[in-house]
């Protein structure tokens, strides 16, 4: 696998590395809102890689190297070596259909390859606001079976949380669902997951919820509760405060299984607050809030975690040095940069330090993150976390 590395800004326009990258198979590039909606800027990605399939979403800042920048767009352009691949696309305009559009993309990938090779992974993004993340993982997952991995991340619109979008072959556009399969026995994937937030407050039971809208805990309006734990100034500026204090949930019977989920929207008038995923009535809840050093760590060990090298395929000789790329790629929650403010370099460069030496990163700071758990291993919806996809061939 080789890749070319890219960057777009309104002073100086794209910016290409040195390896000028021909005949590309796929570009990932990640984006702020404002920049993405200018179809220009498809144009132009289509432009220098006309045969690619072009992947990409806006974001709450774009991740390229060691730097975290705004108002521009991070672009990388794969060339494979033996990895065939498709794209499955689906367009949702009802969150409640998010579990059938999760199907209906499973579906069309994991049917084998024209030449025969099996779905070996797959990469997701999808519309950061009208989808519920858990429902789509879900029904992607039921579609593609355990044995494929899955991740990827929901696209972002920054702290205003108005409108994301998504490009698949396509200038980006809202209520857009995209997934990549990666097919065949030299692609190499691997995953990490952490976050680093610390719990404080009473733990509370969901009496009330549909989906992912919360409306009671411990039989009181969810809103009130939060409101009371968050004070007038920072419950005023709701949802956008609540970015800092995130909510970790759990199946009471498998309390060691825990989840993070982030505030989207909040409903004053009916007093709930609606997630980036499924809040099951009957888990547990308790408040979370995270510091600069908690959460640097967190960074460091999902860096770790995806650090691992995948066992040898039977019968291909061990990943080799020379045109063998490797790439990480680093979705984080939008609630983690708006803590870590001018200091969210911090995690990037602890989670490089994770991921060792000789891997090149691009990504992005996103509504919800989708990586295998790392008590189950299989593929959940994830808030305020930071997850890493590697990857790369055995050749």
């Amino acid at each position: 696998m080789w890749m070319e590395s890219a960057a777009w800004t309104p002073s100086t326009a794209w910016k290409r590395g040195a390896r000028e990258l021909t005949q590309a198979d796929l570009v990932l590039y990640f984006g702020d809102r404002a920049a993405l909606a200018d179809p220009r800027r498809h144009a132009e990605l289509r432009d220098m890689h006309p045969q690619a399939i072009l992947l990409g979403c806006s974001t709450g800042g774009q991740i390229l190297g060691d730097d975290v920048s705004d108002d521009t767009i991070a672009a990388v352009a794969l060339k494979f070596a033996a990895t065939p691949l498709r794209l499955a696309v689906h367009d949702i305009t009802d969150t409640n259909a998010s579990h059938a559009c999760g199907q209906a993309l499973g579906a069309r990938l994991a049917a084998p390859h024209d030449g025969g090779e099996a779905l070996s992974a797959v990469f997701v993004l999808s519309d950061g606001l009208q989808v519920n993340g858990t429902a789509l993982v879900a029904g992607l997952c039921s579609a593609v079976g355990r044995h494929v991995r899955v991740s990827g991340g929901m696209a972002g619109d920054g702290a205003l949380f108005q409108q994301t979008l998504v490009g698949a072959n396509c200038a980006p556009c809202g209520g857009r669902v995209a997934a990549l399969g990666l097919y065949g026995r030299a692609v190499q994937v691997a995953s990490g997951s952490a976050g680093g937030w610390d719990v404080f407050g009473v733990r509370r039971r969901i009496t009330n919820a549909s989906g992912s809208t919360l409306f009671e805990l411990d039989g009181e309006p969810a809103l009130d509760l939060y409101e009371r734990y968050l004070g007038p100034e920072e419950a005023e500026a709701l949802p956008g405060s609540a970015l800092f204090y995130p909510l970790k949930i759990c199946d009471p019977d498998r309390p060691e299984h825990d989840i993070v989920r982030t505030v989207l929207t909040v409903d004053r008038e009916r007093r709930s607050m609606t997630f980036a995923g499924d809040m099951p009535a009957g888990w547990l809840a308790q408040l979370m809030r995270g510091t600069h050093h908690r959460l640097v760590a967190g960074a460091r060990e999902a860096g770790r975690q995806a650090s691992a090298v995948t066992e040898p395929v039977a019968g291909l000789p061990a990943p080799g040095a020379s045109g063998n790329d490797r790439l990480a790629i680093l979705i984080s929650c939008i609630g983690r940069r708006l803590l870590m403010g001018q200091r969210v370099a911090d995690e990037i460069e602890a989670a490089a330090m994770g991921l060792g030496a000789g891997t090149q990163r691009i990504g992005f700071y996103s509504y919800g993150e989708m990586a295998p758990h790392a008590q189950s291993g299989f593929c959940e919806l994830h808030n305020q976390t930071m997850t890493i996809t590697t990857l790369s061939e055995v050749h």
